[in-house]
């Protein structure tokens, strides 16, 4: 099975089939609960230059937040840059509020530099002059073609050499930590569990919803905020990971994250959409008070 915008795929098997009925359900019933939105005022947010499927998480927030998708920026309270590309130019910015217009590049290169600005320490490794083992990965986005290499040796073509992150736990397992920041806020952390000699590829073993102040000190998230800025996003998952020495590493930003997790139980998902829709909510909702009443006085006045 493969995406036709990232071309990333993915083995058909049972495991697969049972994830996406899971995720199918999720989609089902966030779908059910937004009906309640129906007869009332429902902002509007434009997606530029393509919409969302429900595949993505800022989709399924929107339908959970209740707001509707526009058909032009005139209609809008807000406007979302949406392209599923590692780097590309945004068209202008029209339609209400502007949302992660800023953020065009996210290569792994540019995620590695403003990490290294913003927490004050490196992530990235030149191969010609360190020895040791690092992880080679592409430029690319999504591509999850991670594998350690011994160095020093030649850079390749269109490739980041990065530290060699130790995240396994006591328990035996890798983890993960996408993290979800939205409006300048750690919303979200979900913590990915995966046995360590798969750890650069997507299956995970188990993945659970937690409170970001449970995974992060208050200096740790004003540095995921901060970076998140830097790199222009309003919206953005962050792929962080904690070495065993106690800091953290931020080595990816995905700004058309994909989701809920397939491996999250039914409630995490549902839980984790409701707490994305809010944080939309508030991030728009300045917009949409001020579009509303804009509507409200016209209305008044004729």
């Amino acid at each position: 099975m493969t995406l036709r915008a990232t071309g990333n795929s993915a083995a058909l098997h049972r495991a697969l089939a049972v994830e996406v009925g899971g995720w199918l359900l999720c989609v089902l019933l966030v779908r059910l609960a937004a009906l309640r939105h129906l007869g009332r005022h429902r902002p509007a947010i434009w997606f530029t230059p393509t919409v969302p499927r429900h595949r993505y998480l800022v989709r399924l927030a929107a339908v959970s937040a209740g707001f509707r998708v526009a058909r032009d920026s005139a209609a809008a309270c807000a406007a979302f840059y949406f392209e599923d590309a590692t780097i590309a130019p945004p068209p202008p910015a029209t339609g209400g509020r502007a949302l992660n217009f800023a953020c065009a590049d996210i290569r792994k290169s540019r995620v590695a530099a403003v990490f290294a600005a913003t927490f004050g320490y490196p992530l990235a490794l030149d191969p010609a002059t360190w020895h040791g083992a690092v992880v080679e990965k592409s430029e690319v986005n999504g591509r999850h073609d991670g594998r350690v290499v011994a160095c020093p040796t030649a850079a390749r073509p269109g490739m980041v050499y990065q530290r060699l992150i130790d995240t396994v736990d006591d328990d035996g397992f890798a983890r993960d930590l996408r993290t979800q920041v939205v409006g300048g806020k750690v919303v979200a952390v979900w913590v990915k569990q995966r046995d360590p000699g798969a750890r650069f590829l997507p299956p995970n073993r188990r993945a659970w919803l937690a409170a970001p102040d449970a995974v992060f000190s208050a200096a740790e998230q004003a540095n995921l905020v901060a970076f998140a800025a830097a790199m222009g996003a309003d919206w953005a998952g962050l792929d962080v990971l904690r070495d065993r020495d106690g800091r953290i590493y931020v080595v990816d930003l995905n700004k058309t994250d994909a989701g809920p997790i397939t491996a999250l139980s039914l409630p995490d998902k549902l839980r984790s959409v409701a707490l994305l829709g809010r944080a939309l909510a508030a991030l728009v909702q300045p917009a949409s008070d001020a579009a509303s009443a804009s509507t409200r006085a016209t209305s008044a006045s004729s």
